[in-house]
């Protein structure tokens, strides 16, 4: 006997599986927020072609956060630390007003030869400045009241990259740091001898705990956690 099921009948498509659901709801998502600008665009675009884990990359959507979001708290002085291949940098830098400018710091030195020129070739260069090494090492000895920092880099150095913020931030200062869900792998038990997860995992515990700030994460992408140090 034939069972009757409504997804297989005319006019009821099939059900989306759970990948295709993600992968529509997000074409859906970007083709209702601000466009991506052609020169970003270009950049994701090269991104894509030219690097390996191109998935670093902020992209679009976070991009326009990031934007959006340094039009808001209207920043003079950022920290990122972790560049790769520019798009947060200059996603930051479009939201910014001159005369402010954000201090980008990248480790690895073979990134240099690919991301300057598009630094450098944006409309915004007066409000970047690149700075390749190690950012634990350079940041302390620059002397920065930060009003806005972002990190991206070494999962497993999250919590030291954090209190090299914290020493240097404002009161009423952010910090954005992303990829604090870890594609799930925060919650996942296989990963429990990961080293980025482990970081990532003690990051999320200590800022949970540090009465010094107010947070959320938000479930953007790989999960996106707004913190502000309180105090202001």
């Amino acid at each position: 006997m034939d069972i009757y099921h409504p997804a297989a009948t005319p006019g009821n498509p099939p059900e989306m599986t759970e990948a295709e659901r993600e992968a529509t709801l997000e074409n859906y998502v970007l083709s209702h927020i601000t466009p991506e600008d052609d020169y970003l665009y270009r950049l994701y675009r090269a991104t894509n072609t030219q690097l390996l884990r191109p998935r670093m990359a902020s992209g679009h959507l976070q991009g326009q956060l990031l934007r959006m979001l340094t039009r808001l708290i209207q920043p003079q002085v950022v920290v990122e630390i972790g560049t790769y291949s520019g798009y947060s940098a200059l996603s930051m830098a479009a939201g910014m007003t001159a005369g402010s400018v954000i201090h980008t710091f990248e480790v690895n030195d073979e990134q240099e030869d690919f991301t300057r020129p598009w630094l450098e070739g944006s409309p915004y260069p007066a409000r970047i400045e690149l700075h390749i090494g190690d950012v634990c090492q350079l940041l302390p000895q620059m002397g920065l009241t930060v009003d806005l920092a972002f990190i991206d880099a070494n999962k497993r150095q999250y919590v030291d990259y954090y209190e090299l913020v914290m020493d240097c931030l404002r009161p009423g200062g952010y910090i954005l740091a992303d990829n604090t869900l870890w594609d799930g792998h925060v919650i996942d038990h296989a990963y429990d001898r990961d080293a980025q997860t482990i970081g990532i995992r003690r990051f999320n515990d200590v800022v949970a705990a540090d009465e010094r700030v107010e947070k959320v994460i938000l479930p953007l992408r790989d999960g996106l956690t707004l913190i502000r140090k309180v105090g202001a």
